[in-house]
């Protein structure tokens, strides 16, 4: 198992001009229990399993777990989830050395909604913020995909 550090911040601007990459994501639950959740997801035209830990004190550290599966068998393993998909749009955008921040733009129930994630050596690591970043929400539950799948952002307002 593997240790994945990330922080999370809403996105308040435009960042398309940065983009590196865009993926379509679609993603569901087979447990989204908080101590540990199983997801498979559909990324283009590859799929994963993924299990991950609770989050540590902070927000920022869990353990994570995740396996390539063939798109089929990840449709097959959607047929099982539990209710609510979350699917959104992927953007791939790079800050600095061996760094990149993934931004959510989310569709369906959780539209409206841009997440900026960025995956860190350690908890410590400090790295330069770009304009369009806002308030760090790392460590809110209500920004995690699995609870955005059971109240999603629609129904925030």
């Amino acid at each position: 198992m593997s240790v994945e550090i990330e922080r999370k911040f809403l996105v308040e601007s435009d960042f398309k001009s940065d983009i590196s990459e865009r993926y379509h994501i679609v993603q569901a639950y087979l447990s989204s229990n908080p101590e540990r959740s199983v997801r498979v997801r559909i990324k283009d035209k590859q799929a994963f399993l993924t299990i991950k830990g609770a989050s540590g004190n902070s927000g920022t550290t869990r353990y994570e777990w995740e396996k390539e599966i063939s798109t089929d068998e990840a449709e097959e393993l959607l047929k099982l989830a539990e209710s609510g998909v979350i699917e959104k749009i992927r953007y791939i955008i790079p800050a600095g050395k061996n760094l990149f921040f993934e931004v959510d733009e989310f569709l369906g129930d959780n539209q409206g909604l841009i997440l900026a994630e960025i995956e860190l050596p350690t908890e410590e690591y400090s790295f330069k913020k770009p304009s369009w970043l806002g308030k760090e929400v790392t460590g809110e539950k209500k920004y995690y995909n699995s609870m955005l799948k059971k109240y999603p952002y629609k129904t925030w307002k």
